[in-house]
């Protein structure tokens, strides 16, 4: 899914619900989530590389891994 976005895109809404889903399975979900998610959107990250982000109704944001949702890390 991440492939299909550029740096900087907002995710659509069909994808944002299964972002939702993986987030919410997230070791640090409370922490990722905070006050709630506005929509996701796709930033740069680490090393050179891209992530999906939560952005949340107060303006902050935190980036997570979809892959850390889905395995627990």
């Amino acid at each position: 899914m991440l492939h299909r976005y550029d740096v900087g895109d907002r995710v659509n809404v069909q994808d944002a619900v299964i972002l939702q889903a993986a987030l919410e399975h997230h070791p640090n979900a409370a922490a990722k989530i905070g006050c709630g998610i506005r929509d996701f959107s796709v930033r740069s990250a680490d090393f050179g590389t891209k992530c999906f982000w939560v952005n949340r109704p107060d303006g902050t944001t935190e980036k997570f891994s979809i892959t850390g949702s889905i395995h627990g890390n």
